[in-house]
């Protein structure tokens, strides 16, 4: 009864079994289990591994069909594709501006005989600089009506987001002067005083105000304001108060700090709802949009 097959069973018997919970192998052993497996891996398994991969890339499941479809059912992205092509040839292709030459500003070609006839007007000058500053005016008391008045913060967080965002940008990088420059007295910053070139304030405000303009079904008005920035991209660079780039990093940045205040506002509103009903968050809480 003790011959080599009960040996054999007893032996067996005596094995260490994996402690199991549940009926299930613990994660610890099937991890070493598979560790060990992995070791043995040779680089061949890992290199076809790579090729399978390489093999089912999503571009080799293209057809016909959908690269035609692409072009038509996303003609915008189709565009920047082309223009990225244009741009790279242009940007291999195009000499330097020399260190001593001023600056290429297409929008200074475009508005070279408005600025001779500024040059020529000084009082028109002054009266179109006036009138700038009536705008700026504008700008600034919708933002603070906006909260002061109507109990909503967004734009004139957007407004303070935008200022200090210009103020660093403008001083670490300090542009030079444009040639020509028509200054007046009565322009905003008004007395003619310094100011930063990068990027435009006045034309950031403008697209602040007309952003919650449009979230307030305020149509009318917010298509007044666009209008009127439109006349003043158009005084600014005829006078050359700015830069082209200056104007267009305006208009990014008055819809970029317009989000990124509505993100703020959000996010202070769920915090809101976590504290007790008597923290009030100052005046920027509950406010509508």
């Amino acid at each position: 009864m003790n011959g080599p097959n009960t040996r054999h069973r007893s032996a067996s018997k005596n094995k260490p079994t994996p402690p199991s919970v549940n009926g299930h192998t613990p994660n610890s052993v099937i991890k070493k289990d598979t560790d060990s497996s992995s070791m043995k891996r040779s680089p061949s398994s890992s290199a076809k591994n790579f090729c399978c991969s390489l093999g089912n890339a999503h571009f080799l499941k293209w057809r016909a069909e959908d690269l035609w479809g692409v072009a038509l059912h996303h003609p915008l992205p189709c565009a920047f594709a082309a223009s990225l092509l244009f741009f790279m040839v242009v940007e291999y292709t195009l000499r330097m501006i020399p260190p001593t030459a001023p600056p290429f500003d297409l929008g200074f070609i475009a508005t070279a005989t408005l600025h001779q006839l500024l040059e020529s007007r000084p009082a028109l000058n002054t009266i179109l600089a006036g009138l700038n500053t009536v705008f700026v005016g504008m700008q600034t008391s919708y933002i603070l009506w906006t909260w002061l008045m109507e109990g909503r913060p967004r734009a004139t967080i957007s407004a303070l987001f935008m200022f200090t965002c210009r103020g660093i940008l403008g001083y670490a990088t300090q542009l030079p002067l444009p040639e020509g420059f028509l200054g007046s007295g009565a322009d905003f910053p008004v007395g003619n005083v310094s100011f930063f070139l990068f990027y435009s304030g006045h034309v950031a405000a403008s697209v602040i105000a007309s952003l919650d303009m449009k979230r307030m079904h305020r149509w009318e008005l917010a298509y007044t304001f666009d209008i009127l920035n439109i006349l003043q991209v158009i005084r600014l660079l005829s006078t050359r108060g700015h830069y082209t780039i200056d104007l267009a990093v305006g208009i990014g940045a008055g819809i970029l700090f317009d989000s990124l205040a509505g993100k703020y506002e959000d996010s202070k509103k769920r915090e809101a709802l976590l504290v007790t009903s008597g923290n009030t968050y100052g005046a920027f809480y509950n406010s509508p949009k």
